[in-house]
Parts: structure tokens; sequence; C-alpha cells
């Protein structure tokens, strides 16, 4: 760290803090929350999904989300184009993981799956089969924000360490 630019601690730390939130909202998903929804009788568990995702759509939640996308994005950009050695690739590496890992694959994996689901009516009974394949597919899509925004926090983490 010695000789880092001024702007590489503040940016990268704020960059690895919101990978690293992002990462616990994923991982509760993961770990808890699509397995508790599904032991619930069908329509219970899409309506609750479709409340959870309208929920979801606060501007809290945004900023944290949409935000961290930016600030990895400045901060892999300003290290790729300004820094030197690790401080150089890592945040590159975490930003490309956030960007492409976590950001793209919710805008083109579950937030797709999402608006699907907010179209079902709970009480027919055919929406039991779709709830079935959504949460299927909805969780492998999880499963990847989870593993690239904890690796992404790895990779801010490690440009900080020492010797970086």
């Amino acid at each position: 760290m010695n000789g880092a630019e001024p702007w590489f601690l503040p940016l990268t730390l704020c960059a690895l803090l919101g990978c690293a939130l992002m990462a616990g909202v994923f991982f509760a998903f993961s770990a808890f929350v699509l397995r508790g929804l599904a032991v619930l009788p069908p329509e219970r568990g899409i309506a609750v999904m479709q409340s959870v995702n309208a929920a979801a759509l606060t501007p809290l939640f945004l900023a944290a989300f949409v935000g961290t996308a930016l600030l990895c994005a400045l901060s892999g950009g300003a290290s790729a184009l300004l820094a030197a050695g690790q401080q150089r690739w890592l945040p590159a590496a975490g930003a490309l993981l956030y960007l492409l890992g976590t950001f793209l694959v919710t805008a083109a994996g579950n937030v797709p799956l999402n608006n699907a689901l907010a179209s079902l009516d709970p009480a027919r009974p055919e929406s039991a089969a779709e709830w079935s394949r959504y949460r299927a597919r909805w969780s492998a899509w999880n499963h990847v924000r989870t593993v690239t925004s904890l690796a992404a926090t790895a990779c801010f983490a490690l440009a900080l360490g020492p010797g970086a």
C-alpha cells in the first residue's frame, strides 16, 4: 500500500463493503430463504416470493446494488488505468466479477424470472409446476451471484492487504 494513490484506499474499501453486503444478501437467499419457501404450499410460496420481489425494489436496496456496481466500475477502472501491481489487477478482477457475475446475472437471469413469477396467479393449480421451475432456475442464478460477489469481495480485500 505504500505509495498508493490517495483515491485507492477509500474507493477500494467502499467497493469491498458493497460487494460483501450484496454477497450476504444473496447468501441468505441461497442458504435458507428459498429453502423455506419451498416447504410452503406452492400458492403460499409464490405469493411470498412475489411480495419479496416487490418489496426489494426500494431505494435503499437499489442504491446498495447499483451503487456497488458503480463503485466497482470506478475502482476497477481507475486501478487498471492508474495503479501498479496487485493494486492494478485485483480491483479490476473484482470489478469484472461483480459487474458480470452479479449485476449482469441479476439483470439477465433473476429479473426476467421475477417478472415471469409476478404474472403467475398463485391460486391456479398449474402455477405449482412453474413455481418449481422458477425456484430451480432462480436458485442456480442466485448461487452464481453469491459466489461472484464473494469472490469480488476477496479481490478487493487482497488489493488492500500487505504487499499489495
